[in-house]
């Protein structure tokens, strides 16, 4: 491994340790024996869950842009076909578990910093398959001397242990998606996708997938540099040869998740602990001195002074005495028992996990409030509540920033690798712009809201689709807004309807009177003049 890949994958490794717990364990494999005995309860792990939690909401739905509109009763163009592949996108996520996906992702990107999704055309599937790969097995190959957004080599890459029982030795599995030209039977071939039908490409995207015994490696031959001629390539169910296999795409269908968003000249995103990591050491130093102070509190530390202490018959010696509840000791004339009180340095202790703990939301963004460690007693209001939550909104708000464009383009390959496989459905054309969509991080106030979207919409500042987003975005139990929008038209045309019945009826009614010569009221028979006759009697009429 080159060195900057040996480094990331260190710091890997310590924060991983962070979370399980295990960073006393890691130090002492470096020489720190005391270590050892590091008190760890968990701080950074409810650190990265929290952060994870604030970053996902409650909630994640794919998002087509302009699907909204397709209800109306004049939809914009090309507002019903993003409607559809919304629709089929949504249908896609729930089969491939999107959800647990993003959970898989997002908790290693917010821990390590990094994560990587890959996705992959499954013929007896008909679908493209989603999978995540933890960042400490993905290595992408960048040319330094071109200024590259994205890389046009990615290696998979992770080591096999020997297996004794099946025979097999220690192996290098290595998966590698290359960009390169399309190899045909002239040089310069071309391939028209569908994706892009008026334009003409020489560019596709070739699979390897190989493994090498370690004892073939020689010093030297690094992770880029394999020798071919002792690899042993792997192959599909149905035969086919993973050795340069053409993917019939021009992109490598890999995501690289950064949990920030990176500096000018970098490509990796930092741990929500990068930045507390000294913190969480003071405070696993913190609570094993607590720990060690509440043993001598519960268990103090006892002198006596012309004690009788009982003798052992066997040895003739003294016992040692043992503080326990029942115990009695006899005490000569002048005897006397000091006990050694350590309780106010167990406070002290205590309160320096506070502080400690404080700090730790502080600078890490996540809030005392965010982490459910303020009291309840001390917010005045709830503006005060929202001011102490400000940093937090930021830091989900960047969190969420750096993810954008990333969601936005597994999207738009998911739609290319649907157009590759000639799935049913699935036209030439562009694809849709789409975007995971992520609900509220913190409580908002559903009935503010609620008068504040009646309002607006009763004054016709927005639209009825506008109103149940916000409504959605505010919390509101609603799945689809495309599906409420239309429940809700459906009932306003029923009761329009209904009062349309309801005065035509009325109307109606009133007609009969005028024509009858009465005011409504039943007054007994009269005479009604037709004509210049005289008919008999007949009812009133208009009851």
């Amino acid at each position: 491994m080159p060195s900057h890949e040996l480094r990331r994958l260190a710091a890997y490794k310590v924060l991983a340790s962070y979370d399980n717990n295990q960073a006393g364990q890691l130090a002492a494999m470096s020489g720190d024996e005391a270590a050892l005995e590091r008190r760890e309860l968990g701080d950074a792990a409810n650190l990265v869950d929290t952060a994870l939690g604030y970053l996902l909401g409650s909630d994640q739905q794919i998002a087509v842009e302009g699907a909204q509109h397709a209800d109306e009763e004049v939809p914009p163009p090309g507002a019903v076909e993003a409607a559809a592949v919304q629709k089929r996108l949504r249908e896609w996520a729930a089969k491939e578990l999107l959800t647990l996906r993003v959970q898989q992702a997002e908790r290693a990107g917010v821990l390590l910093g990094d994560s990587v999704y890959v996705l992959a055309w499954n013929p007896e599937k008909r679908r493209p398959t989603l999978r995540v790969y933890d960042p400490g097995l993905f290595f992408p190959q960048w040319d330094e001397e071109q200024d590259q957004d994205f890389p046009t080599r990615v290696h998979l890459a992770w080591e096999l242990p020997e297996d004794s029982d099946a025979g097999l030795k220690a192996r290098v599995r290595r998966v590698t998606y290359e960009l390169g030209p399309i190899s045909g039977a002239e040089e310069g071939a071309v391939r028209q996708y569908p994706w892009e039908p008026d334009r003409a490409s020489s560019v596709t995207c070739y699979l390897t997938d190989a493994e090498w015994l370690l004892e073939d490696l020689k010093r030297g031959q690094t992770l880029d540099q394999l020798p071919m001629d002792k690899a042993r390539f792997r192959g599909r169910p149905d035969g086919t040869e993973l050795n340069r296999l053409d993917l019939m795409i021009d992109f490598l269908p890999l995501i690289h998740i950064t949990n920030t968003i990176p500096d000018g000249g970098e490509h990796w995103g930092r741990s929500v602990l990068a930045r507390v990591s000294q913190g969480l050491d003071e405070l696993a130093a913190t609570d094993s001195d607590s720990s060690a102070a509440s043993a001598t509190t519960g268990t103090p530390i006892i002198g006596l002074a012309g004690a009788r202490l009982p003798v052992d018959r066997a040895t003739g010696r003294p016992e040692r005495l043992k503080v326990e509840a029942g115990a009695v000791w006899q005490l000569g004339d002048s005897g006397r028992m000091d006990a050694l009180d350590t309780s106010p340095q167990l406070a002290e202790l205590r309160a320096r996990v506070e502080h400690l703990l404080d700090r730790i939301a502080s600078n890490s963004r996540v809030t005392a409030a965010g982490l459910g460690t303020l009291d309840a007693s001390e917010v005045p209001s709830g503006y005060a509540l929202k001011l102490a939550l400000g940093p937090l909104d930021a830091l989900v708000g960047a969190m969420r920033l750096a993810r954008e464009h990333k969601y936005r383009l597994l999207f738009k390959m998911v739609q290319r690798l649907y157009q590759a496989g000639r799935a049913e459905g699935w036209t030439a054309g562009e694809s849709f712009p789409a975007r995971l969509a992520w609900a509220p991080h913190t409580p908002t106030d559903r009935a503010a809201v609620l008068e504040e979207v009646v309002r607006a919409y009763g004054a016709g500042v927005i639209s009825l689709q506008t109103a149940v987003r916000m409504l959605v975005d505010a919390g509101y139990p609603i799945e689809d807004v495309s599906q409420e929008v239309s429940r809700i038209q459906a009932r306003a045309e029923q009761e329009a309807a209904a009062r349309r019945a309801e005065a035509a009826a009325a109307r109606g009614n009133v007609a009969g009177q005028d024509a009858a010569g009465v005011d409504g009221r039943d007054d007994g028979p009269q005479d009604v003049q037709s004509g210049g006759g005289r008919e008999s009697d007949q009812p009133g009429v208009g009851r």
